[in-house]
């Protein structure tokens, strides 16, 4: 095995070096890794531990969730809440923003987080992952409300997320580049694998729900439309189409050989303005993808500029390979 930094060596070099992180901080994202490593073993041994099929609840967004949607939130909440580091916390599958209990110090983070991403693909054995974003409450703040959480993505501290898949792995970001690091099974650390991740500007790649191409305003049909006619179209190049499901392994297909990932506006449901959340799925991703180089659009603006007015506010999502998400940009002009 290479000698390999753990994640805890990498955030302690980043606070000696004067990267803008402190011991608070490093302690959090400890905090997280625990939860993570617990949500890796439900999703490793789902059958064995009797933790898979549906929970017969749903959450706040009207939403069905499994059993680990559940069992992942708890471990989100069981590692993060004690520690002193967090103001508070927000979570996908809670109605409302978390409130630390009284017993527990108070810290001057706040962090958002999407527990299991994809969880549609837990049963059928695909890649699922978790998702945060931390930010710095506003100043003097120690118990938060909900419009103190409406922070803009461009004030993160970190953008981060962990994939369950042949391996796991915590890919992060603290305005520094993006780095990933493998669960060391053995150990049970997160080792350095992937340092200064990059997504190459230029690609063949696309990855869409193609069953709601009749939904979807003009500009984004044509870019697709453009695509599938390949080397006899405008493009005069093949592309190849990708579709998980499950945010986390399409954005990490992209960091490891480019792409653009879409989850743009449609008119199926005039109710929600886009699929996916601002503040648990859009902001950080979009915070790895830049710093990695690509860009991130709900078509109109930049994601992380999107000023949020509700927790579990709804965007459209355009991320990828740089030349591709502009071209798809210029389209919406």
């Amino acid at each position: 095995m290479l000698d390999t930094t753990s994640l805890k060596q990498y955030l302690m070099q980043c606070e000696r070096d004067g990267k803008g992180i402190d011991l608070e901080f490093i302690a959090l994202i400890d905090d997280i890794a625990g939860a993570c490593r617990e949500i890796h073993l439900g999703v490793n041994h789902g059958a064995i531990l009797g933790v898979l099929g549906s929970a017969g609840s749903e959450n706040v967004q009207g939403e069905t969730q499994k059993k680990l949607d559940v069992l992942s939130n708890d471990y989100f909440i069981k590692h993060c809440q004690w520690g002193g580091q967090l103001a508070g916390m927000a979570s996908e599958e809670e109605d409302d923003v978390y409130e630390i209990p009284a017993k527990y110090p108070r810290g001057k983070y706040l962090m958002y987080f999407d527990p299991l991403d994809g969880s549609s693909n837990i049963d059928v054995n695909i890649t699922v992952g978790s998702i945060f974003s931390i930010v710095k409450a506003p100043e003097g703040v120690t118990d938060p409300k909900l419009p103190d959480y409406l922070i803009k993505g461009t004030e993160q501290v970190c953008g981060g997320f962990c994939l369950y898949g042949p391996s796991t792995m915590m890919v992060i970001t603290i305005g520094d580049g993006v780095h990933g690091f493998t669960l060391h099974p053995g150990t049970g650390e997160f080792l350095l694998t992937n340092p200064n991740m990059k997504i190459p500007e230029d690609t063949k790649e696309f990855a869409v729900n193609m069953s709601n191409h009749r939904f979807w305003e003009e500009p984004v049909q044509r870019y697709v439309d453009e695509c599938l006619k390949g080397t006899s179209g405008t493009r005069e190049k093949d592309f190849n189409m990708r579709w998980v499901a499950s945010m986390v392994a399409e954005v990490y297909r992209i960091l490891t050989r480019g792409g653009i990932f879409m989850y743009p506006k449609d008119n199926k449901d005039p109710n929600k303005p886009g699929k996916l959340r601002l503040m648990y799925e859009a902001n950080p991703m979009s915070y790895i993808v830049e710093q990695a180089g690509g860009l991130s659009t709900t078509g109109r603006e930049r994601i992380l500029e999107v000023q949020p007015d509700d927790i579990h506010q709804r965007v459209p999502v355009i991320l990828g390979s740089k030349n591709e998400v502009q071209r798809v940009i210029d389209y919406h002009k």
